[in-house]
C-alpha cells in the first residue's frame, strides 16, 4: 500500500505540473497534502513494526508568528530554538532530543525518506527536503523523555515549498500541539490542518498564546466551537498562555505542569495499523475519482471502437455477402470447379483453344501484371476500404462530442488529436492486411471447389453432364482466362456456361449440398474478415492508441494495480503492518 499511495502522490504531483486551471490546481493540491500525510503515516507504521521502543514524538504545528520556537523553548527550558519576529523563518523541522540520545533516533532517518539529517547549525535557510536533530542538556520539567519538534508554519505564501517537512512531522507525532495566537485561531488554515489530522488519532494539546488577561474565557469557547465542527472526537485540553510584556516569554500554567507526561503514559501504538486504515478509507475514493473517471474513458473508448467494427462487420454482411449483385466468392469456388472437370482426352485440344482465345489477357500479364486469382479491384476490396474509413470518421466525430463533455474533456481532446495523428498509418496498414487476406482466401476458394468435385464423384451422370459443359470453347475460355486475371468475376458470372453449371447443379440431387457450400463458405469469409480485418488488424490498433498518451498528463495506473491497492486496503487490520 505505502508503494502505491507514493505513485499516487507522483502521479498527482506530475499533473498538477501541468494544469492551468486554477480550481483544479487547488483541488490536486490538497490531495497531494493528504497524500503525504498518509504516506508519512504508514511509514510510522513501519517504524513501529521495526523498532517498538522508538523515542517518543512531541510536535508543535501552528500558522504563522503564532509563538512556535518561544513555546518550543519554553518546554525545553533553554533557547535551543532559534526564534525572529519575521515570518517564514523557521522553514525546516528541528528535533530536541531531550534525554535521549541522537544514536537512540537512528530510525528517522528511513522514516523521512528523501529528507536528509542535519545538525541545526548545517542547515541552509534556501534548503528545504532536510531536518535537524540536536541533543539538549538542559532540565525540561514539563517534558517527558522525548524528541520535541518546531516545525515551520503551515499557512503562509511560502509555506507550500516546505509544507512537506510539516506533514512529515506531524505524521510521525505521538503528541500533537495546535499553537495558536488570538489573531490567527480563526483562520481556516488552522481548522484544515486539524481536520486533516484527525484520522490520525493524535492525543492533542492546543497553546493558546499570546493572551491577555481576562480573556482566555471567550477565547477558549470560541475554540470549542470551531473544534466541534472541525471534528468529532473530544475537545482537547487547552493551554493560555498569558503574554509577559517584561521577558517577552510566555509562563506554562502551574496547574498544567504535569499535562505533557500525563499524555506520554497514554500512548500505545497497538491501535496504529486501524487508524492507518482509517485514514486511507477517509480519502481512497477522492483520491482515485480521476483514477476511475480514466477507467471510464478507457471503457467507453473500448465500447465505442466495438460498436464501429460491429456495424462495420454487420454492413459487410449486408452490402457485400448478402448482396444479390457483390457476392461473387461462391462463383469463383465453380471457376475453380470447372478446371477441375478436365477430361484427360481433350485437354490438348483445349490447350490450343485456350491459347488463341486468351492470348490478350496474357499479353497483359507479360508486362508485369501478377497473376491474381482475386483481382486487387474487387467489389469486396473496395468495401472493405471504404468500411476501414467510415469506422475511423465515426470514431473522430464520436470523440469530438466527448471532448465537449464536462468530465475527462482534455483526455479526450488529445485522444482525438493522436487519432489524426494516427489515421493514415492505420488505414495503410489495413489495406495491406485486406490485400494479404484476399490472396490467401483462394485457398479456401479451391478447397470448396474440390470438395464439390469429390461430391460430384458419387454422381456419374451429373458429372459427365457438367463435363460436358466443360469442354466447350466458351467453358474453357472464360475459366482459364478469369483464372489467370484476364476478365473480371461479373463477366464469367453471366457467362453461357456457368449459367448451365448452377442450373445443372441446383437442380440436381446435390442442390442442397451447393447451398451448404455457399453457406459455410461464406460465413467462414465473414468470420475471416472479422478477425484477421476488423478485430486484429484495425480494432487492435485502435485500442492500443490509449498506450502513447503521455505520462504526464494522465495518470497511466492500470485496473490491476487499483484492484490490488483496493484489496489491500480491505485487509484485516494487521495486514495494513506488514508493509
Amino acid at each position: 500500500m505505502l508503494e502505491f499511495i507514493q505513485l499516487l502522490n507522483l502521479r498527482y504531483q506530475t499533473i498538477l505540473g501541468q494544469s492551468n486551471n486554477d480550481a483544479y490546481k487547488v483541488k490536486f493540491q490538497q490531495r497531494i497534502e493528504q497524500l503525504l500525510l498518509t504516506e508519512a503515516f504508514l511509514r510510522k507504521g513501519r517504524l513501529i513494526n521495526t523498532s517498538p521502543k522508538q523515542p517518543l514524538n512531541i510536535a508543535l504545528l501552528g500558522p504563522t508568528q503564532a509563538g512556535k520556537s518561544t513555546i518550543t523553548n519554553v518546554l525545553l527550558n533553554n533557547n535551543s530554538a532559534e526564534v525572529s519576529p519575521l515570518a517564514s523563518y523557521t522553514v525546516q523541522p528541528h528535533g530536541f532530543c531531550y534525554q535521549i540520545t541522537i544514536d537512540a533516533c537512528a530510525g528517522l532517518q528511513n522514516y523521512f525518506g528523501r529528507f536528509q539529517q542535519l545538525q541545526q547549525s548545517d542547515i541552509s535557510k534556501n534548503r528545504y527536503d532536510c531536518y535537524s536533530l540536536n541533543e539538549v542538556t538542559s532540565n525540561a520539567p514539563l517534558l517527558p523523555n522525548c524528541i520535541l519538534w518546531d516545525t515551520p508554519d503551515f499557512d503562509s505564501i511560502d509555506s507550500s515549498t516546505y509544507r512537506e517537512g510539516v506533514l512529515r512531522t506531524a505524521a510521525l507525532a505521538d503528541i500533537v500541539i495546535i499553537v495558536v495566537s488570538k489573531e490567527k485561531y480563526a483562520d481556516q488554515s488552522v481548522w484544515d490542518m486539524v481536520t486533516m489530522l484527525e484520522p490520525l488519532h493524535q492525543p492533542t494539546i492546543i497553546c493558546l498564546n499570546k493572551l491577555s488577561e481576562g480573556t482566555e474565557e471567550l477565547l477558549i469557547n470560541s475554540l470549542k466551537e470551531k473544534w466541534l465542527l472541525a471534528r468529532t472526537d473530544n475537545f482537547p485540553d487547552i493551554v493560555p498562555l498569558i503574554y509577559q510584556k517584561q521577558s517577552g516569554t510566555p509562563i506554562w500554567p502551574k496547574d498544567q505542569q504535569t499535562l505533557l507526561r500525563k499524555l506520554a503514559k497514554q500512548i500505545d501504538y497497538k491501535n496504529h495499523a486501524k487508524f492507518e486504515q482509517d485514514l486511507l478509507k477517509k480519502y481512497w475514493q477522492e483520491w482515485i475519482e480521476p483514477i476511475i473517471a480514466e477507467h471510464k474513458a478507457l471503457t467507453n473508448w473500448k465500447e465505442l471502437v466495438d460498436i464501429c467494427i460491429c456495424h462495420a462487420t454487420e454492413n459487410y454482411q449486408s452490402d457485400y455477402l448478402d448482396h444479390p449483385h457483390h457476392y461473387d466468392t461462391f462463383q469463383k469456388a465453380l471457376a475453380e470447379l470447372l478446371n477441375l472437370l478436365e477430361i484427360p482426352g481433350f485437354s490438348r485440344i483445349l490447350t490450343g483453344v485456350r491459347k488463341t482465345i486468351t492470348w490478350p489477357a496474357r499479353q497483359i500479364i507479360k508486362f508485369g501484371r501478377k497473376k491474381p486469382l482475386i483481382a486487387d479491384n474487387s467489389q469486396e476490396l473496395t468495401l472493405l476500404n471504404q468500411l476501414a474509413e467510415h469506422v475511423l470518421i465515426q470514431l473522430a466525430d464520436k470523440l469530438l462530442d466527448y471532448a465537449e463533455q464536462p468530465h475527462q474533456r482534455f483526455w479526450w481532446k488529445e485522444f482525438s488529436r493522436l487519432l489524426r495523428s494516427q489515421r493514415q498509418n492505420i488505414l495503410e496498414d489495413f489495406t495491406y492486411a485486406a490485400k494479404e487476406y484476399h490472396t490467401s482466401f483462394q485457398q479456401d476458394v479451391e478447397e470448396t471447389a474440390q470438395h464439390l468435385y469429390i461430391k460430384l464423384h458419387e454422381h456419374p451422370f451429373l458429372l459427365n453432364s457438367l463435363r460436358a459443359t466443360r469442354i466447350t470453347a466458351d467453358a474453357a475460355a472464360i475459366a482459364f482466362t478469369l483464372h489467370m486475371g484476364g476478365i473480371g468475376i461479373h463477366d464469367f458470372i453471366f457467362a453461357p456456361a456457368i449459367l448451365t453449371i448452377n442450373a445443372l447443379l441446383a437442380e440436381s440431387a446435390l442442390g442442397n449440398y451447393l447451398h451448404k457450400s455457399e453457406h459455410n463458405l461464406k460465413k467462414h469469409q465473414y468470420n475471416t474478415v472479422k478477425q484477421s480485418l476488423f478485430i486484429d488488424s484495425i480494432s487492435l490498433k485502435l485500442l492500443e492508441l490509449p498506450n502513447q498518451l503521455s505520462t504526464t498528463n494522465y495518470f497511466n495506473i492500470s485496473p490491476a494495480q487499483l484492484i490490488a491497492a483496493a484489496n489491500k486496503l480491505n485487509e484485516k487490520q494487521h495486514g495494513l503492518r506488514l508493509l
